[in-house]
């Protein structure tokens, strides 16, 4: 990703690129501004939580989610990947983020591309490019016929995978699949 880019999603700016898995709507997962206006680009039902990226086991702590030894060893089965994984969440401060689910979902990447941007830039939301309803874009170009100039930036990148992740759920120790 360009450095202006990185420089605009630390800045609480909103972009299109190309995450691991499709094209997404970025933005800096704890800027609370900067998720509601991808809800706003997106015409995205208010009540759905969004998929957080992370770099790292550690930024879940920044969600106040610890990470003791049995969720650890569950999350290693499926991270780093393609996997988003839902986790109890349940403090009010990121509300704006579960939606009142008390949960959020989570992505820890393989791909060091993605990893490096994460370092750069903290936690994004990244939801698929794509308002409600619609199929999710397949490049920047179809991004940008969706949003226009509603967002600050477009980035291509080359899609090896189209499909969207993986979706899981930890709870109490119990696993369940939502989302093959």
């Amino acid at each position: 990703m360009q450095i202006k880019n990185i420089n605009i999603l630390k800045n609480g700016g909103v972009g299109v690129f190309l995450t691991d898995t499709i094209y997404g709507v970025l933005g800096k997962a704890l800027d609370h501004g900067a998720v509601e206006r991808i809800y706003e680009i997106k015409s995205r039902d208010k009540n759905k939580p969004l998929i957080i990226l992370i770099s790292d086991y550690h930024d879940l702590e920044l969600f106040d989610i610890k990470v003791g030894p049995e969720l650890k060893k569950n999350l290693a089965e499926y991270w780093p990947g393609k996997v988003s994984i839902i986790l109890p969440c349940k403090s009010s401060k990121f509300e704006y983020l579960h939606r009142g689910t008390n949960s959020l979902a989570f992505r820890y990447p393989k791909d060091k591309r993605i990893i490096g941007i994460l370092r750069k830039t903290g936690p994004l939301v990244a939801p698929s490019a794509n308002p409600q309803g619609k199929e999710p874009a397949e490049s920047a170009e179809e991004a940008k016929k969706y949003f226009g100039e509603k967002v600050d930036f477009y980035e291509s990148g080359k899609i090896t995978d189209s499909k969207p992740s993986t979706l899981i759920k930890i709870e109490g120790g119990e696993i369940t699949i939502l989302r093959p």
